[in-house]
């Protein structure tokens, strides 16, 4: 599979610094910022600084020290921001792929999501 980055994503015009950002913290591979729209108290978007489309793209393409960086990132704003889940009742991440998946922004972002009890995740479909 082919994957194609769009250079004019909004997410790729924050890493260019063309669009602000509340920044919770920053490595030379990953960004993390404040979601403009927060879904509960904490809610915070991680992506990788190269130009991956999606979890797949990144997991297949993405070197050791962007993947590793990434998480490691991750990690670090859970404890920051006071949702890990080894000193509180948890967290969602929530990472979204394609037309099916409803993702907005074409470029791999990963949604921490905490702060308050979030309610089951997905609704049984309609068949």
């Amino acid at each position: 599979m082919a994957w194609t980055y769009d250079d004019a994503n909004i997410f790729a015009r924050i890493l260019r610094g063309e669009i602000p950002n509340r920044t919770v913290a920053e490595t030379d591979h990953t960004l993390a910022f404040e979601d403009i729209q927060p879904q509960a108290p904490v809610h915070v978007l991680v992506i990788p600084k190269g130009r991956y489309v999606s979890f797949d793209h990144f997991a297949a393409e993405a070197s050791d020290a962007e993947i590793a960086d990434f998480h490691r990132v991750a990690a670090r704003v859970c404890r920051e921001r006071g949702i890990a889940s080894d000193t509180t009742e948890g967290f969602r991440a929530i990472t979204n792929a394609g037309a099916h998946g409803v993702q907005e922004v074409p470029h791999y972002h990963l949604h921490l999501i905490g702060g308050r009890p979030l309610g089951r995740m997905l609704a049984k479909a309609d068949a």
